[in-house]
């Protein structure tokens, strides 16, 4: 159940070590085993703390409150990191209004949680064939009714399925702003 890479009391295999004691002090630079000796008079462990430093670091602390260090630090790493997916949303030239507004209050809440958002002006049969000004218009009118803030990451272009922009979330910017970048 050890990690393998963490080498204490006995397994450790430099000769000289830098030592840190149990209550933080530096003990300095001292053989192997004076500090097991000071460890076995602390009643706790040796741990190899950074095997790559010149001399190695070693500690002396109890092994299972260093695995429960390390387990916590990693949680608290773990729960820090977002992922960052792109979601997609469909609009329609013939989408109602109330559709629409749905989708808008939808992609707001996806911007909310720091995700990126494409959206997609589905075209088919003859609408592929419409006027661009009035499909990128279409476009932009459904961009103004979002509730929240964004910035435009990818502008409004030409896609296989019809015309597709990208949104991000605005970091800190205000209502003004998105009047700008619409």
């Amino acid at each position: 159940m050890r990690d393998q890479n963490v080498r204490i009391n006995h397994l450790i295999r430099a000769k000289e070590l830098r030592v840190i004691g149990a209550s933080g002090e530096n003990l300095g630079v001292i053989s192997l085993t004076e500090a097991l000796a000071a460890a076995r008079e602390a009643d706790l462990d040796l741990i190899e703390i950074s095997p790559t430093a010149q001399p190695p670091v070693a500690k002396i602390m109890d092994y299972g409150k260093y695995k429960y260090e390390l387990k916590k630090k990693a949680k608290e790493v773990k729960a820090k990191a977002h992922v960052t997916e792109t979601k997609s949303i469909q609009v329609k030239i013939g989408t109602g209004e109330n559709d629409l507004n749905l989708k808008a209050k939808r992609v707001a809440e996806w911007l909310s949680e720091g995700h990126r958002v494409k959206i997609d002006l589905f075209l088919w049969g003859r609408y592929k064939y419409m006027e661009e000004a009035f499909l990128k218009e279409r476009l932009e009118r459904f961009l103004k009714i979002i509730p929240s803030e964004y910035k435009i990451a990818d502008e409004i272009k030409k896609s296989p399925k019809g015309f597709s922009t990208t949104l991000e979330r605005a970091a800190g910017k205000g209502k003004a702003q998105k009047e700008e970048s619409n």
